[in-house]
């Protein structure tokens, strides 16, 4: 089977699984939040930490909660790393150092889990699995809930409450990610990743490197790292290494646990909101701009000119030679449309087009399904964006699933919109203005430029993967990409809650003649042109600098 045809049946099958998948776990979802029974263990929690499950919250205190769970989470975090020395399975390692302890705490807290060290060689047992493991769950099901709590304010009429933000983690953590994780870690184990406490070292050559492995939780990490919530690796080489990812059917298998829960959410959204069709509206648009994105990197990478990409079929380099280019390319529009961060192949080393793709999926907002909770609240943040234009566009005050998008709704759409180009903009204009940080770029030029560029999209976006030839392990990078992942992460959720607040007040507006059917091919086509529009109109002067000019340069 040539690779080309593998690529395609590689993701012909994702597509068709997902298909499958969408109403059934969507549906498990929807009756796992929305359920009116409490677990026994979720009522221990309760009791234990003085929540009424019962009780409700306005927009304001959900948003407070939020904001209080993860300083909280941040500062536990920094303090477990700057102690690691003194705790059980360290492994001898030394504290971690401040400003890369800050970094860490707030990217695994974000939810991005940027990473600009080694994990196997800088963190022990302990602070992996008690520190980084936990909030891979919570800071996904944060995601989850806020995306909740905006669905609410769209489903209610006449209330300030949007649900209980300690219910809504609980419930998420429980009753969603840890199920898949078991089952998903069980799964990965019987095809040879790793899962052990052993604290030996081994030796393993990759791509020339010497890495030093040692042996760790690594299968429960994976399983959490490919639910989109986890773009951090226990190893260095992340999903290219045999421990982590054996063998082709579980590159495939993480794939498709990456797409899993953001590409459901639809389904859970359209169920709230009593209207099926909406759901598959938002998850037909997700949908569109996902395999087009796909389309597009593997085009790229098979059919890159040159003299070695022509004489071999393909641009190879820095690509899992186990899997082939369409797999690794696929692999990654997977991993830059959602918040994982994972990668089985190094994007610095792609072409130059190729690795605009991917920086162009992190630019869209990550809303292609994008990140657990994020790529569902991002997605309706655009489609209420498109119903206003629309709105303007024919002289009628926008509606969308029966409530008025009105001056207050379209300032927080906006200021969304508006709050990670500004901080992906700003952060690189700064960094290239500054000597010491353009030390840490690799390359000169134009792919300099687009090392440091793709550092604050994937930072600012929560998504966590890197340009490998930037050296961000730097006072300057660890501060800098850590503001970026903070306020990337919870000034978009604030806004978002402010919205779901606004919202659930109005009374619903009736259905005429003039309403906008939103669940129609026609909207399904204006959010996609919107969406492209706007980034376009944001980033383009930035990438045209960057891997653009490279690109054309090139050829």
């Amino acid at each position: 089977m040539s690779p080309t045809l593998a690529g395609v049946l590689f993701i012909a099958s994702l597509i068709a699984v997902l298909a499958l998948l969408y109403r059934p776990f969507g549906d498990y979802m929807y009756r796992a939040i929305t359920s009116a029974r409490h677990l026994r263990a979720e009522r221990v929690m309760y009791r234990v930490t003085g929540v009424n499950p019962d009780g409700e919250q306005s927009w304001g205190v959900y948003a407070r909660s939020v904001l209080a769970f993860s300083a909280v989470s941040i500062l536990f975090l920094y303090l477990f790393q700057r102690v690691q020395n003194h705790l059980w399975l360290s492994l001898g390692f030394d504290p971690v150092k401040p400003d890369q302890a800050w970094n860490t705490a707030v990217s695994f807290v974000t939810n991005t889990n940027w990473q600009s060290y080694s994990g196997e060689s800088t963190m022990g047992h302990l602070v992996q699995m008690s520190g980084l493991a936990v909030q891979n769950f919570v800071s996904a099901a944060v995601g989850v809930s806020v995306a909740v709590a905006l669905v609410r304010g769209f489903a209610r009429s006449k209330t300030d409450q949007l649900g209980n933000f300690w219910v809504d983690l609980v419930r998420v953590s429980v009753r969603i990610l840890l199920p898949i994780a078991v089952i998903g870690a069980t799964v990965f184990i019987a095809a040879g990743m790793v899962q052990n406490l052993s604290g030996g070292t081994d030796v393993t050559t990759l791509a020339g490197a010497t890495q030093h492995v040692t042996g760790g939780p690594v299968a429960s990490q994976e399983v959490i790292k490919e639910l989109g919530t986890n773009g951090g690796g226990f190893y260095n080489a992340n999903s290219s290494h045999p421990f982590e990812n054996p063998t082709g059917w579980t590159n495939w298998l993480q794939v498709l646990l990456i797409l899993l829960i953001p590409f459901s959410l639809p389904r859970v959204f359209g169920r709230m909101v009593g209207d099926r069709r909406q759901g598959l509206a938002i998850a037909g648009i997700m949908g569109i701009l996902a395999l087009g994105s796909v389309i597009a990197l593997n085009a790229l990478q098979i059919h890159h000119g040159g003299t070695v990409p022509t004489a071999v079929g393909s641009a190879t380099e820095g690509t899992e030679t186990r899997f082939g280019v369409p797999q690794s390319a696929t692999f990654a529009a997977a991993t830059t449309l959602t918040s994982t961060g994972a990668v089985n192949s190094f994007h610095d080393s792609y072409t130059a087009l190729g690795g605009m793709i991917t920086m162009l999926n992190m630019m869209l907002g990550e809303v292609a399904p994008g990140g657990v909770g994020s790529g569902l609240y991002g997605m309706l943040i655009l489609a209420v964006i498109t119903v206003f234009v629309a709105g303007l566009m024919v002289g009628r005050t926008p509606e969308y699933l029966g409530k008025k998008i009105g001056a207050r709704e379209i300032k927080f759409a906006s200021l969304y919109l508006l709050t990670t180009p500004a901080l992906v903009l700003v952060g690189t204009a700064i960094a290239m203005g500054s000597a010491s940080a353009r030390s840490s770029m690799a390359n000169p030029g134009p792919h300099g430029l687009s090392e440091v560029l793709y550092a604050f999209t994937s930072a600012s976006n929560n998504n966590g993967s890197a340009f490998a030839g930037i050296s961000a392990n730097t006072t300057f990078y660890n501060t800098a990409l850590g503001l970026c992942m903070l306020l990337g992460r919870f000034l978009p959720i604030v806004l978002v809650l402010g919205l779901a607040g606004s919202l659930a007040r109005q009374q619903p507006v009736p259905a005429s003649a003039g309403t906008l059917r939103t669940y129609q091919p026609l909207f399904i086509g204006m959010v996609v042109a919107v969406t492209v529009i706007v980034v376009l109109l944001t980033y383009l002067p930035a990438v045209a600098l960057g891997p653009l000019a490279e690109g054309l340069g090139a050829s």
